[in-house]
């Protein structure tokens, strides 16, 4: 999904049987080794952009940056607490959400990443963390997006649940609250698709899948 932030873990109902308890710990089970993890950031988007961009991987005390790049891009693996909060699989262990971050969302919308993030490991319930995240927003503490912030999910290899596995490669658009008419999404024959699920976040996300993943291969349309 991710990013897998806002990956697409929910847009299809999953059956409430995979998700595991929560909170999330231990937080072993969410790490996987800083190479690897590197190459699926990496792969959210072509190489052309992601091999000059800064990666984050995710250890015990959350992101940390493993390559500095110099287009401005941040590429990384969302975890599931990135995804709705009603979600059945908001603590499944098993998702990756490969995503890059354009530079205008490397300056706003990757904060809502790090804060669900920081929150997670801390231990926070499900509850509590839509509790802070709401808080935060009335406070002012989290930015709107930045003009023209949108991300690249096109990894074949990412996890965006049990049941969605890769889902379809595309790319996403960040903007402040909005609705489908501004962008011809959700009409017949419009390839734009605007994300519906609620989000405290202060975004709407529009959703354009592409023809291809990352490496150039085919992939399925929805």
């Amino acid at each position: 999904m991710n990013r897998t932030r806002v990956s697409l873990a929910a847009l299809i109902p999953l059956a409430a049987s995979a998700a595991p308890p929560a909170p999330v710990l231990p937080i072993e089970q969410y790490l996987t080794t800083p190479g690897a993890e590197e190459v699926l950031a990496r792969s959210a988007a072509p190489a052309s952009i992601s091999d000059q961009a800064t990666v984050l991987v995710l250890t015990k005390h959350g992101y940390t940056t493993v390559a500095q790049g110099t287009n401005g891009f941040t590429c990384l693996v969302e975890r599931s607490w990135m995804s709705p909060f009603a979600s059945p699989e908001f603590w499944n262990p098993r998702m990756r959400g490969p995503v890059c971050y354009n530079p205008a969302a490397s300056k706003s919308i990757l904060e809502y990443t790090r804060l669900r993030t920081r929150l997670a490991l801390a231990g926070r319930t499900k509850e509590q963390m839509l509790a802070d995240i709401r808080d935060a927003l009335a406070h002012h503490q989290l930015p709107a997006p930045a003009p023209g912030a949108m991300s690249f999910m096109m990894s074949k290899d990412g996890v965006l649940g049990d049941e969605l596995t890769h889902w379809h490669s595309h790319l996403m658009f960040h903007v402040p609250k909005a609705d489908a008419a501004t962008w011809g999404a959700n009409l017949s024959g419009s390839p734009v698709v605007l994300d519906t699920r609620p989000l405290p976040e202060p975004e709407t996300v529009f959703l354009v899948p592409v023809a291809h993943w990352s490496d150039g291969s085919p992939a399925p349309l929805m």
